[in-house]
This record gives structure tokens, sequence and C-alpha cells, in this order.
């Protein structure tokens, strides 16, 4: 039987601002190695002994589709993507890739991993799926546990029950699940001794969680299965239909499903947990990062172009300019393009605070980087004042933005780099290197990248008003309104 590996690539991670914003979050973002998260999730279950590895199926929403295609195509893994129009937790998503699982009638062993957490020891991980799967074939939903360290607020626990021999692993029953304690409930669990993080990962057969979610939620099912079947193939993606999934009830795995398995009912399956010891973390927050991040013999974990003197415990994140840090302990510094965060680490689950304070003054920093990634390639802007602003602009080989208009700004473009096809009215022409063109207000238009390499340029905008909601599209290959 396959592994079908399915990554929920949903969440914001506002905690994790200002690196991770609402438009381009964290599970986007290369935070501990070259690779995304994204991506390194999608690589560490590359091969699980006795057991082939189907390509990846990510489940994500409409903001960030292109971008994580982009991701899996850097990595030669296609896979397919399925955008939930409306966000409905975890179960949902579950079922949804249940459905495509079992499409045709065939059947597969899911592997559900959030998209934006850490695993270290990737061969200590494939171990432990290995033997969740051989659980799994005899109808057992298996979940991971991680061994505390520390009596933890932040993560749910899992109460383990009676031992089941997996003939060299171990794997528990589960007694109980727990929702995120108190400090002092948490120091009983880590004194107990029988209690585990919840990891949040999963593995169970397609058509077993079909029949237990119709079993404990048939309205979930009912919702999906109508949504599923009016879903529209769109390109590289697959469209669940937006009306029905609207009407599907919002639950995670864990109240939905899970908890009803922990009763001695002989109608549902059994539920176990196997500890994991893979240096699990789900990057939370700033603290857990830096927990995670390699650090000199005094905790420094620096990123950029940072110098430090006399600091101890330190996460310092450059990302556009020198940041000099100077007797700091435990403190977490991280400099963007637009913004900057000191926050003390026992205090970075509040960030989010901040990200609410962004959102409630209208500010574009709680949602979008000074750099902005589009379908077509990104946009830069690097300087603005009254009435113009100034924009360095890739777009991809191949790539084009929809034909438009603006009511209150004109545009200058300079191309720097490679070769631009402009549509200007009922103009069609080409602005090579060191050339530029205008295009006046309220004028259609269109940019093209008609070459094999990136087209670089300069736009210098002009005019009253330059929000980028003064936009009229009349024809755009992304599927954008029009």
């Amino acid at each position: 039987m396959n592994i079908q590996p399915v990554i929920l690539s949903g969440g914001s991670g506002t905690r994790l601002w200002p690196l991770s914003r609402e438009c381009y979050p964290k599970q986007l973002l290369p935070l501990i190695e070259e690779n995304t998260m994204l991506q390194a999730t999608a690589l560490r279950i590359e091969e699980i002994e006795d057991y082939p590895v189907a390509p990846p199926m990510v489940i994500c929403n409409e903001e960030y589709r292109f971008i994580i295609a982009e991701q899996l195509r850097q990595m030669q893994k296609p896979g397919l993507i399925l955008l939930e129009p409306i966000g409905r937790n975890t179960a949902p998503a579950l079922t949804l890739a249940a459905l495509e699982a079992t499409r045709n009638t065939s059947d597969a062993i899911l592997l559900v991993m959030p998209a934006d957490h850490v695993i270290l020891d990737t061969v200590c991980f494939r171990d432990a799926v290995a033997e969740a799967a051989r659980l799994a074939e005899h109808d057992v939903i298996v979940t991971f546990g991680i061994a505390p360290d520390c009596a933890e607020t932040g993560y749910g626990y899992i109460q383990q029950g009676a031992e089941i021999d997996l003939h060299g692993g171990v794997a528990y029953y589960i007694n109980r699940f727990v929702e995120k304690p108190d400090a002092n409930t948490a120091q009983s669990y880590l004194d107990e001794g029988s209690y585990l993080w919840n990891s949040g990962l999963f593995i169970v057969k397609a058509s077993l969680w079909l029949k237990v979610i119709a079993d404990t939620q048939s309205e979930i099912l009912l919702s999906c299965q109508k949504a599923w079947s009016q879903a529209k193939l769109d390109g590289d993606f697959i469209r669940i239909d937006a009306d029905a999934f609207a009407a599907c009830p919002s639950d995670s795995i864990d109240y939905a499903v899970m908890e009803h398995l922990t009763a001695d009912n002989p109608a549902l399956p059994k539920a176990a947990v196997i500890p994991l010891f893979a240096g699990w973390s789900d990057v939370g927050a700033w603290d857990s990062l830096w927990k995670v991040l390699p650090k000199n013999e005094t905790g420094l974990a620096l990123r950029g172009d940072v110098l430090a003197h006399d600091c101890k415990d330190v996460l310092a994140i450059s990302e556009s300019r020198l940041v000099a840090c100077v007797g700091l302990t435990n403190i977490i510094v991280v400099e963007t393009a637009d913004a900057v965060l000191v926050v003390h680490k026992d205090q970075t689950q509040h960030v989010k605070k901040i990200v609410e304070l962004l959102k409630n003054d209208a500010r574009s920093e709680g949602q979008l980087h000074r750099k902005v990634f589009r379908t077509w390639g990104w946009y830069d802007s690097v300087d603005a004042g009254e009435r113009f602003q100034v924009k360095r602009i890739t777009v991809n080989p191949g790539a084009s933005l929809s034909l438009q208009m603006h009511h209150h700004r004109a545009e200058h473009w300079i191309v720097v780099t490679g070769t631009a096809k402009v549509t200007r009215g009922d103009e069609v022409f080409l602005v090579s290197e060191n050339q530029s063109t205008f295009i006046p207000l309220g004028t259609k238009h269109r940019l093209e990248n008609p070459g094999k390499l990136p087209l670089e340029m300069i736009e210098v905008q002009s005019g009253t008003y330059l929000g980028e909601d003064d936009i009229v599209r009349f024809t755009d290959v992304y599927g954008r309104n029009t």
C-alpha cells in the first residue's frame, strides 16, 4: 500500500512576525535551512521502508497557490494542490485528502503533516512513520507524541495508555487528549510521566478515515463530498466548490475524531500514539526557533549582517542592513526591510498582539512584506513619497501581468535586464535593456516577458492615489477577478 503525504499549508504564523506575514506565512520561508519549511516537509519522507511514497498532496488556500506550485517545481515534486476556498480546520482538510486518495476506488495510507513543523532527525522520523504505517494497515489511527522536556503551556497533551508491541518499536493506545494546560497542570503532566506533547502528525488509511468521519461527524463528510463532487481542475490546481464547502463545520482532527476513539466503543477503530524522538518543533514562536537553530557556546544564533558583543542566548536576524547587538541576554531581534522586532524570549507568544494592532490600524506591515511575490514574479517598493512611488519589478520568463488600467496614476517603465513586451492601448512593442516607456493614466496596458531570462525593471508611479487597489483588470491568465 502506498503512503500518500498530505501537507497542510494553512495558518499565517503571526507569532513569527515580521518574517511571517499573512500573505507570505512561515511555511513558505527558509527559516532553518536553504529549503523552505514546506519544501523540507515534502523532502523528509522521500523514502519509507517497505512503502512506496506518492507525490505530495498539498492543501492550501488561494493566496499561496502559485508560490507553493513554484516551490514544489523547484524540487521536481509536482504533486497535487487542493485549494480550500475558505479555512475549515484540519478535519475537513483531511476528509478532502481522503476523497482524493480514494478517487479511483483505491486506497492509501495518509501521512498528515503540517507544513510549518521542523524535524531535525529525518532518519528517526522515517523509521517512526514506517512503524505507524504498519499499525495503520491494521485499521489503527496513529498520531505521534513528543516527550516533553519542560512544562510547556503552548501545546496540547496526549496521555499514553497500554503498550502495543511493534516488534522493535513502541506504541501506546491513547487514554485521552487534553487541551493546552495552565502552568501548574503542565508541570503535573511532566512529573507524572505518561503525557506527551500533541504533535499534530497523523497516519490513517484513507478509507478508514472516511468511515470514522461518517460515524463521528457525518455533516463534515456530507459537506466535503458535495464540495468535492463539484470540484474543478484549474491547471495545476483542484478547486473545491466554495458554496458547498462554506457549509462545512469547522473542526480539528482531534476534536472531530481522535477524542472519540479513546472511549471504549467497539464500533470505532483504535487510536495509538508513537513517541517521537526526532528533534520536532512546531516553530510556533521566536523562542522555539531559537531552540532549533545552531548556536555558539554563548547561545547566540545570528543570521544575516549581525554583529554581537557581550550577548548571551540571543537570536538576531538581519535581512537588509547591519544589526548591532550589545549587552543583550534572552532577547530576540528581527530586522526586515520595513519592520524591526525586539522582544524578550519569555514574551514571544505575545508578538501576535502587534499583528492585531497593525490590522486594527489598517497597516500593510501585518499582511505584506515590502517585497511582494506575485504569480508572475515579484515587486519591491523601494521608495515612496507624496504623489510618487518607485518599485523594482522582476517578471519570470514567459510570464505576463494582466491587461489592466489605472484611474489615478501614470507609470514610467525602465528596463534594466531582459526584454519587455509592452501593450499600451492599441500598440504592442518591445523595450530592451536601458530603454524606457511611459503608460499614461487611464490607458489599458500589459507587461510581458517573452524571453528565457528574468525581466528586471524599475517602475516609477506618479499620481493622486498609488494604492494597489487602483486597478481594473480586463483579462488575466491567473484566474483573478476581472
